[in-house]
């Protein structure tokens, strides 16, 4: 067994064992001779091996020459078996290594190659660590190993140069050579896997490149087509400017967006100087951004040309339509009388020679209508200041010869005294008097046209600064109330008071940029149809209500915090003139300026097919105010909470006298009449006392303390009093109640019993409805549903 241990664990191939015998019993490991014999024939011969059994050094001999048995056997040989079994076995250990770094390096090369690339950057990024860490750590063992061979490969060179006879050693020699070529093996090795792991690494930095390079590609892609989103055409002069700056800011952004595409090509360029495998592709994306930025460039470039070329075009155009109408007033502001004289006449003259001296140029031909028709309304003027300056002409030249006294005759007219319409003159002046007739009427007409237009203009470019003064006070006010960088100027008055300070004013810019502004610009072309406008978007100026109800409540909110400092800041940055009390009250002005333009677009529309349009378009503003102004005083009402009344239909004040007719709070009529305020609305009639008003000066606003309500399904009516054409009668159920009202004049008396009259029909009506639709009533539930529409025509 002992031997049988040490041979297998004996490094190398062994052929044959010989086994020298103890010479003494101290020599003897386990006790006599015998059982060293037994104990060999039975456990060692049981090797693959032959096994020789020796008495003596001298049989030693006949194997081993002496020169390779060391001093112990009888031999002469220097030899350190410990020492040879540590380098035998270190050589065997490197060897196994080498063969360790070798499975290793193909593991790694496999895992290498079967490793499938991800969509994604960031897990490219982490392959790439993971791999060079690996990579990393294998290069660091294979220089361990590295280091071991040639440590083996100095302890071998040592043990030759230790040599005294200077005879190599063959084992040595053969030990030096075992080394040698697995050092060798491990170098190609090496530099086999450094050229693997550098392909494997390139390619996969050259895929992360070209994945960031197509992501930076389809960044860029949005490049064509966006000078689609400006218009080619604009309608008015104001369009087309916009237009055009519109434009300017889309070159500004396409300006940034070819200049990242720009560094994205140079990019491409980089990548490809590199050698990158996908060559084609880049090439092609850099191709491709190119086409885009030129074709984007193009495109910018053309419509910029049309856009200026159109806004000269509408330039000239809004100046041939100015001539025009500056021609109209001239030719209408000329009066007949004055051109009697030579030098009336030749004064006009002069007057149209400086407006021909301003004639604008011809405007090109083209399909488009506007052109067309200013084309016309240029050449038509033309002739009409021709054939006025040939009327002139004519009138200049003609010599008045002096008066001669005629004998009269009772025949002829007295104005046959003048000399003017003698016989002789009658016939000279008729083709110019008719000439001249024609051209008036014709004046005359465009005229009232061009006015028309001019009143159109004004509307609508005071709608569009009403629009832009609105959004400035929304952006520069109301917006900064929320800007963190203002909130220490905001006064701690007006924190969460947004609401109160602007009202609706967000509803009204809303309904005047996106509906009402898109509306009146439509009539540019179409004047005539501005009425039917303001018809159609009359239930939207509903909002102006709610803003001038809560007009009060934003006065006093801005009287306590009109000396704040964020106010001022606010001011400055808008570089406004006027405080924001200013534009708040704007929306107010705009509502009256409205029915100004329209009073004035019905003085020159009398013969105008849509005069109705612009009467129902003026009715319906002044409702409008009429109802603001009511709802204004309505809610200064205190004492009673407003429930289900309906609309508040008008409102002013009268002096009134009560009496109880009958029941059990029968009293005579007053005579001294009390003064009462009182508010109509469709379902009720409110009785009010005007109080002092609140605040001083221009700030002194009324209030009214209920008193009295009369629900209108029960009212009553007598039309005349006797004694006093302003009083009418109010008796509430049944006479229980009358009321004697006197108004402030006839008229007003008239105008309150109408809108009653109207209320009253409106009920009867329905009541009837009701009655006609519930047919399978009884007559006795009929009977409850009695009708308290009477009129009384006499008087009392």
């Amino acid at each position: 067994t002992f031997i049988q241990s040490h041979i297998m664990s004996f490094p190398g191939n062994l052929h044959l064992v010989l086994v020298l015998r103890p010479t003494s019993l101290l020599q003897s490991p386990s006790g006599t001779g015998t059982d060293l014999g037994f104990r060999f024939s039975q456990d060692d011969f049981m090797l693959k091996m032959p096994v020789v059994m020796l008495s003596s050094v001298t049989d030693l001999l006949r194997y081993i020459d002496e020169n390779q048995l060391t001093s112990e056997f009888g031999g002469t040989l220097e030899y350190c078996h410990s020492d040879w079994v540590v380098l035998r076995t270190a050589i065997e250990s490197f060897a196994v290594t080498v063969k360790e770094i070798a499975q290793l390096l193909q593991s790694f090369g496999t895992e290498l190659a079967e490793t499938e690339l991800p969509d994604e950057a960031d897990a490219i990024e982490f392959l790439l660590r993971s791999h060079t860490d690996k990579y990393r750590q294998l290069k660091d063992d294979i220089r361990s190993v590295m280091r071991e061979g040639r440590h083996l490969l100095s302890n071998l060179e040592a043990a030759k140069a230790a040599k005294a006879d200077g005879q190599e050693d063959k084992d040595i020699k053969q030990d030096w050579d075992t080394v040698q070529r697995l050092l060798a093996q491990l170098r190609d090795m090496e530099m086999a896997f450094d050229g693997f792991f550098e392909k494997h690494h390139l390619k996969l930095q050259q895929y992360l490149q070209l994945m960031r390079y197509e992501m930076s590609f389809h960044e860029v892609q949005p490049l064509s087509g966006q000078e689609k989103e400006v218009a080619a055409v604009g309608g008015t002069v104001v369009q087309t400017e916009q237009l055009l700056k519109d434009l300017e800011s889309l070159d500004t952004r396409a300006q940034e967006e070819m200049g990242r595409a720009q560094i994205i090509i140079l990019r491409g360029h980089q990548l490809a100087t590199g050698h990158h495998y996908a060559l084609a592709l880049i090439v092609q994306r850099c191709n491709e951004l190119r086409h885009h930025c030129d074709v984007l460039t193009t495109a910018i470039r053309a419509k910029r040309a049309t856009l200026t070329r159109i806004h000269h075009l509408l330039l000239r155009l809004e100046e041939a339509r100015r001539w025009c109408d500056e021609g109209a007033y001239l030719l209408a502001n000329q009066l007949v009388d004055k051109f009697q004289s030579k030098e009336g006449a030749q004064g006009a003259l002069q007057d149209i020679e400086r407006l021909q001296e301003e004639t604008p140029l011809c405007l090109s031909q083209s399909p488009d209508s506007q052109i067309g028709v200013a084309t016309e309304k240029l050449s038509a003027m033309q002739r009409m200041i021709h054939n006025r300056q040939a009327c002139l002409r004519k009138l200049a030249d003609i010599q008045v010869r002096p008066i001669q006294l005629v004998a009269p005759r009772p025949e002829h007219s007295p104005r046959c005294k003048s000399p003017l319409f003698s016989p002789k003159h009658r016939i000279s002046l008729t083709g110019a008097s008719l000439s001249l007739s024609l051209s008036l009427s014709l004046c005359i007409l465009l005229t009232v046209l061009c006015v028309f237009r001019h009143i159109i203009k004004e509307l609508i470019e005071t709608e569009r600064i009403y629009v832009e003064e609105l959004l400035s006070v929304l952006l520069g006010y109301r917006a900064e109330m929320d800007n963190p960088a203002l909130s220490n100027l905001l006064p701690s008055a007006l924190r969460s008071k947004k609401e109160v300070l602007f009202g609706n004013m967000p509803e009204i810019y809303k309904f005047h940029s996106r509906t009402f502004l898109q509306d009146l610009e439509g009539c540019l072309e179409t004047p005539e149809r501005v009425g039917a406008c303001f018809l159609r978007r009359k239930e939207k100026f509903q909002v102006y209500e709610r803003y001038c109800q809560n007009k009060p409540h934003s006065e006093l909110l801005w009287r306590q915090c009109s000396a704040s400092l964020f106010f001022q800041e606010c001011q400055k940055k808008l570089e406004h003139k006027l405080g924001l009390d200013s534009y708040l009250l704007k929306p107010v002005q705009r509502l009256t300026k409205y029915q100004l333009l329209l009073k004035e677009l019905l003085k020159h529309s009398a013969d105008s097919d849509y005069i109705s349009e612009l009467q129902g378009a003026l009715e319906s503003m002044l409702d409008l105010l009429k109802s603001v102004n009511d709802s204004m005083h309505q809610i200064a009402i205190t004492g009673y909470e407003v429930n289900d009344l309906g609309r508040v239909l008008m409102q002013g004040s009268f002096s009134v006298w009560i009496s109880h007719k009958r029941g059990p709070t029968r009293m005579k009529a007053r005579f001294k009449p009390m003064q009462r305020h009182l508010f109509l609305h469709e379902h009720a009639l409110l009785f009010c006392k005007r109080r002092e008003e609140h605040g001083e000066g221009h700030d002194r606003t009324p209030f009214y303390s209920f008193k009295h309500c009369l629900r209108m399904s029960a009212v009553g009516i007598t039309e005349n009093v006797k004694g006093d054409v302003k009083k009418f009668e109010l008796w509430y159920s049944g006479r229980e109640e009358v009321y004697v009202v006197q108004a402030p004049t006839f008229q007003i008396k008239i105008t309150w019993l109408t809108e009653i009259r109207k209320i009253l029909t409106n009920q009867q009506r329905l009541l009837q409805g009701f009655y006609f639709a519930s047919t399978c009533l009884s007559a006795s539930m009929l009977g409850v549903l009695s009708i308290p529409l009477v009129f009384y025509c006499g008087v009392m």
